[in-house]
């Protein structure tokens, strides 16, 4: 083997894992070194794309973080979702909070501290489903699931953390369990967030 060679295989071999193992995006504020909330609201999934996502990923969210141990309270969707049933004080905080967060791009630090005192939480996790669906591309069968996240500190509404990535399972007959590309998808996202 030539020098020239060897060189070329060192490097790609260096470089290759820079880009593996990454989410499509991911972005972590400078507060999340010092940011370890004990109490975790996660809000119900924005799934008004892919309505048939929504109690599978709301279900899959609590469980892999109640797995994690990484929290001592974890409130998930589907419980506040039951919640806002008989409480309309929640109610109105998480529908006017989420719609100042979707139609403005606003985390409402009034919103999100009401949230966090009524759940006994620090922070808010708040989930979109991109993508839930089976697909064909150049040829290729997949059931494809998407999501993006975002953790914003209760206390403040400030946004500690947000990724987007996505998860494409390929099949010829038998078309793959959307919950559980999900599930495997939400593993891998989780294993970025701060805690």
């Amino acid at each position: 083997m030539t020098n020239r060679i060897k060189a070329a295989l060192i490097a790609i071999l260096l470089l290759a894992p820079v880009g593996c193992g990454g989410l499509r995006y991911s972005q972590v504020a400078p507060e999340a070194k010092d940011f370890h909330p004990q109490g975790l609201a996660i809000l119900p999934a924005d799934t008004t794309a892919f309505p048939e996502a929504k109690g599978s990923i709301d279900r899959i969210f609590a469980e892999v973080l109640r797995d994690r141990r990484w929290f001592v309270r974890i409130v998930g969707g589907e419980e506040i979702d039951r919640r806002m049933e008989n409480d309309e004080e929640l109610r109105r905080a998480v529908t006017e909070y989420r719609a100042k967060v979707k139609n403005l791009s606003f985390s409402d630090p009034n919103l999100s501290a009401r949230i966090g005192t009524l759940t006994g939480s620090d922070a808010l996790l708040l989930v979109r489903v991109d993508y839930w669906n089976y697909t064909t591309e150049k040829d290729d069968k997949m059931g494809k699931v998407g999501i993006s996240i975002t953790m914003n500190e209760a206390k403040t509404g400030k946004t500690i953390w947000s990724a987007g990535h996505y998860r494409a399972s390929e099949y010829v007959l038998i078309k793959p369990d959307l919950p559980d590309v999900a599930r495997s998808l939400v593993r891998e996202m989780i294993d970025h967030m701060p805690h």
